[in-house]
C-alpha cells in the first residue's frame, strides 16, 4: 500500500531524474539551455572542457581544471548524468544511482567552493542529501519498475543494484 510519504519519495526520484537526465541530453545534442547548439558533444566539443577549466574557483579549483576536457572525464560526467538520470525515472538501481549522483553532485560541489552565495550549503548539498535518502527508502518500488528489477537473479546476488 502506498503512504504519502511514499509518493512524495517518488516526486523526488523523478523530478531529481529528469534534472541528471536534461544536463545529460543538453550536453550532448546542444539544446540551447545550458549548451548551445554549437557546443554540444555530437559537434564535438568536449561537454567538461569549459566549465572545469574557466568556471571553478577555490581550493579544488587546480585538480579540477587538469581534468578539463580528458574524454575520459567527459564520459563519466555525462555517461554518468544520463544513467543517474533513467536509473531514478525508471526506479531501477535507485541504490547505486542515489550514491552516484551524490558522489557527482559533491565533485561539482567541490569545484565552485566555497560557494557564491552561502559558503556551506548551496542545492548541490541538498541534492546530496536527498539522493543519499532516496538510496534508503526504496523510492523505486513505488511508481517505478524496482520491484521487478529486485527480483532479478544479479541484484538478488549484488543488493547494492537495488
Amino acid at each position: 500500500m502506498e503512504t504519502n510519504t511514499s509518493k512524495v519519495w517518488v516526486i523526488i526520484r523523478i523530478l531529481l531524474g529528469f534534472i541528471f537526465l536534461w544536463a545529460a541530453v543538453d550536453k550532448i545534442f546542444g539544446l540551447g539551455f545550458s549548451t548551445p547548439p554549437e557546443e554540444a558533444w555530437i559537434a564535438g566539443v568536449s561537454p567538461t572542457f569549459g566549465y572545469l577549466k574557466f568556471a571553478t574557483y577555490g581550493p579544488f579549483s587546480g585538480m579540477m581544471q587538469a581534468m578539463a576536457g580528458n574524454p575520459v572525464v567527459d564520459v563519466l560526467l555525462v555517461g554518468g548524468q544520463l544513467l543517474v538520470g533513467l536509473a531514478l525515472i525508471l526506479g531501477i538501481g535507485v541504490k547505486v544511482a542515489g550514491y552516484s549522483g551524490a558522489l557527482m553532485m559533491l565533485l561539482i560541489y567541490l569545484s565552485r567552493f566555497p560557494g557564491e552565495f552561502n559558503p556551506l550549503i548551496d542545492e548541490h548539498i541538498i541534492y546530496i542529501v536527498l539522493l543519499i535518502a532516496l538510496a534508503q527508502v526504496e523510492a523505486g518500488k513505488v511508481l517505478g519498475l524496482g520491484r521487478m528489477w529486485s527480483q532479478t537473479d544479479i541484484v538478488q546476488k549484488y543488493p547494492i543494484l537495488e
